[in-house]
């Protein structure tokens, strides 16, 4: 079972559609754009991190950036295209760093 962390966009339309494709069981959605989620910390037991950067503070990016470094998660920065996210998805499990393949 692999779970999402999901962040940023207010509506998800078909993302949803498209990480059940990819193999991802589970998803977790967060906003990603009140001055609050600064302090939002990553939960420890995703298998992967999407942030959707035409929709998120920059600092709840930076934030998110940060975190995913020192818990070594695979992330994901994609516009909330289905297009630019199945893309993105595919090139993240081809490149063989993780266990995402």
């Amino acid at each position: 079972m692999m779970s999402v962390l999901l962040i940023g966009a207010d509506r998800l339309g078909n993302i949803p559609d498209v990480l059940s494709k990819n193999g991802y069981d589970e998803y977790v959605h967060v906003p990603g754009r009140k001055k609050g989620m600064r302090k939002y910390k990553v939960p420890q037991d995703v298998d992967l991190v999407i942030v959707f950067t035409d929709f998120v503070e920059h600092c709840v990016s930076k934030n998110i950036k940060t975190q995913v470094k020192h818990l070594n998660v695979p992330c994901i920065y994609s516009k909330r295209s289905v297009t630019d996210l199945t893309k993105k998805l595919e090139s993240c499990q081809s490149c063989g760093l993780c266990k995402l393949q």
